[in-house]
């Protein structure tokens, strides 16, 4: 399988903590995985062309205030899929870690893809909406949702699900605290795990043994929680897990610009 990491969504500027990294606008950090058999799978959707188009009706105008996105057509995943030689078509499934405005605005684009979520994460959604967090136009076209509840399964210690219609390759590994139905999506590369965290971290930093929040990022992580001691306790599972398999997994965050640039590059 070939991995592109690609920002979906360039938005405010950011400072690093410490020297030696440059300032420079958040992401929103998507990966798409060319399959031998199943067609293109996304891994988060970034925003989309409904987004850029007409951002204060389909991402509503706070968010658009709080976050100041780019609004870059060529960001948007469908460009960069095209860019890359492909059509919507060709993306058949979608892996969200949840719903947030930031994280599933290209879902129109691929109007005919399988959406992969926790089914808590939609029921919140279709409950709450519309809302800062959740916006009814991204999936006003009627997505093929697929739904899925915690499972016993194991994944370097965490619970995982097998997505139906997909390889050994991808898993949805839960982590709960930022949203209802928050969830990491595991991808093996051929060589090693790459573990999309979602928004259950913000910032590399907060991985160390001795963990450094973000003086920005974290006022929007500990704003937007939704269970501040289940998300806590997962940040301090991910901690052991980067120290104890870091030969074996490759963990990143949705947000983290240092981090989608070394990664894709």
């Amino acid at each position: 399988m070939k991995i592109h990491h690609l920002n979906c969504g360039s938005v405010r500027e950011i400072d690093p903590t410490y020297e030696g990294l440059p300032s420079t606008p958040a992401v929103n950090h998507c990966l798409l995985v060319e399959t031998p058999r199943h067609g293109l799978v996304l891994v988060e959707t970034g925003l989309g062309l409904d987004d850029v188009r007409d951002p204060s009706g389909t991402l509503g105008a706070e968010w658009v205030e709080m976050a100041q996105p780019a609004l870059a057509e060529g960001e948007t995943a469908l460009r960069q899929v095209e860019r890359l030689g492909f059509t919507a078509s060709d993306v058949r499934h979608v892996l969200l870690t949840h719903l947030d405005v930031d994280h599933c605005g290209g879902l129109p684009d691929f109007p005919h893809a399988t959406v992969h979520l926790l089914d808590a994460e939609l029921r919140a959604a279709l409950t709450e909406a519309p809302s800062r967090r959740y916006r009814p136009a991204h999936w006003a076209h009627g997505p093929q949702w697929r739904t899925y509840e915690s499972t016993g399964d194991q994944w370097f210690g965490f619970s995982s699900i097998q997505p139906a219609g997909l390889p050994e390759e991808f898993k949805l590994v839960p982590m709960g605290g930022h949203t209802e139905g928050h969830t990491g999506i595991a991808v093996h590369d051929g060589s090693r795990w790459l573990l999309h965290c979602g928004d259950a971290y913000y910032y590399h930093r907060e991985l160390d043994a001795d963990p450094e929040p973000h003086p920005l990022l974290d006022i929007v992580q500990t704003g937007s929680e939704v269970d501040h001691g289940l998300r806590v306790d997962t940040q301090a599972r991910l901690r052991i897990l980067a120290r104890d398999h870091s030969g074996e997994v490759t963990l990143f965050s949705a947000h983290d610009p240092w981090e989608f640039g070394r990664l894709a590059s």
